[in-house]
């Protein structure tokens, strides 16, 4: 199969992960995808390829002797920000200008800029009804696409451990990943965007859960003995700074975003994720919310705002940095590939995050895709391909 078939086929199975369930993984339906990548996998010669009671899909390839064990990962689950059911793909020769994506709804270069970079390129685009999957379904059909292309052509070439992961989307990716099983020397995660990106640096990520008590009072005698929760929720998130929020951001600019919120008089809460790329202003940012409550606590009572933070994952940076030569062996292999590579912060994370400070160094390479999460993602065919051609430098070249 072709990169491209392969991702038209794994967008048929809807993966969504699910952050409120505690199984894992989090939801049954990854598996149906897992169970299908182990067999497609063993079709391709890759006799240890398994899923196991997790979730988790692990295969090898024996390589040359010598070379170091590589590591290739990918995420079968996408995001639930946007439906991942019965999406309908497909493929647009882009001449520039919008495109339609259904009666009421376009793909436009005038609020996606990045779009004029694809002229004359065929992009896979959604009906404008459900995010497309290509996060992270591309990367697991650059994976096998480099793999089964390798095989049949021979030659030398580094040792591939092959791993793709449930639940990526909801921070819990690497929480199972058997790193003793895995067995590479480093990896990469096949998990980021625009063609030739290159990326060793992340957000430090938390999640603040904000939980707001009131009083109600029938509101014709509720003068000084109503507390409205859902005010003093309002009155909290006033406190955050207003350039701090992702739509005001770019670059290195950490922010806290507002994801959710929901409330009656005697209860609100609000749910934020927390990002910054700098650890002491990460600190900072959380150590906010903690003195809003406190002051807010002050004002109406003890208790009445209570803030539950949770860590996600760290920058990666400081793991990868003793290891540049794997940074510099991707960029050497995307030129090989003719691709210009581009070194730039994920403002998000990946499975690598994680992995990398359990020991495994693993920077993430492009996959093509743009506009994640949404129902404007799309990727161009065109860049699947190049990341399938960097696969095989990287393999190929460590094998020299």
């Amino acid at each position: 199969m072709t990169v491209t078939e392969r991702l038209l086929h794994y967008v048929s199975f809807d993966t969504q992960s699910d952050e409120s369930s505690e199984t894992c993984p989090s939801t049954a339906k990854q598996k149906l995808l897992g169970e299908a990548l182990v067999e497609e996998m063993r079709a391709l010669g890759i006799a240890d390829a398994r899923i196991d009671a997790d979730g988790y899909v692990y295969g090898s390839v024996p390589g040359t002797p010598g070379a170091p064990a590589i590591g290739l990962i990918a995420h079968m689950d996408t995001s639930p920000d946007c439906s991942g059911r019965d999406i309908k793909p497909r493929i647009v020769e882009y001449t520039g200008g919008d495109i339609a994506l259904n009666d009421t709804t376009l793909l436009s270069p005038a609020d996606f800029p990045i779009l004029n970079r694809s002229v004359g390129k065929h992009l896979i685009v959604t009906d404008g009804t459900t995010l497309l999957g290509a996060d992270d379904k591309a990367g697991i059909a650059e994976i096998l696409t480099a793999v089964e292309e390798l095989l049949a052509e021979g030659g030398a070439h580094a040792p591939i451990r092959i791993g793709f992961t449930p639940d990526e989307e909801i921070g819990r990716g690497a929480d199972r990943f058997d790193l003793a099983h895995f067995g590479a020397d480093y990896a990469y995660t096949v998990d980021g965007g625009t063609l030739g990106e290159l990326e060793y640096e992340n957000f430090n990520a938390a999640s603040a859960v904000v939980t707001v008590h009131g009083r109600n009072v029938h509101p014709g005698s509720a003068k000084r003995c109503m507390v409205n929760a859902q005010l003093i929720a309002m009155e909290f998130h006033g406190m955050l700074p207003v350039h701090d929020r992702p739509e005001a951001t770019e670059g290195y600019e950490g922010f806290s975003h507002l994801c959710a919120m929901q409330g009656e008089v005697e209860l609100a809460t609000l749910e934020y994720i927390i990002r910054d790329h700098d650890r002491a202003s990460f600190e900072a940012r959380k150590a906010l919310f903690e003195s809003a409550a406190a002051f807010l606590n002050a004002k109406y009572g003890a208790g009445t705002v209570e803030v539950a933070l949770r860590d996600s994952y760290y920058n990666m940076r400081e793991k990868i940095e003793p290891h540049m030569a794997i940074v510099e062996a991707a960029q050497q292999a995307m030129r090989d590939a003719g691709v210009t590579p581009r070194v730039v912060p994920i403002r998000g994370g990946t499975d690598g995050a994680r992995l990398s400070y359990e020991g495994l160094p693993c920077p993430n390479l492009f996959t093509g895709g743009e506009n994640y999460h949404g129902r404007f993602e799309y990727v161009p065919v065109e860049d699947m391909e190049a990341a399938v051609r960097t696969l095989k430098c990287i393999l190929r070249n460590a094998a020299k």
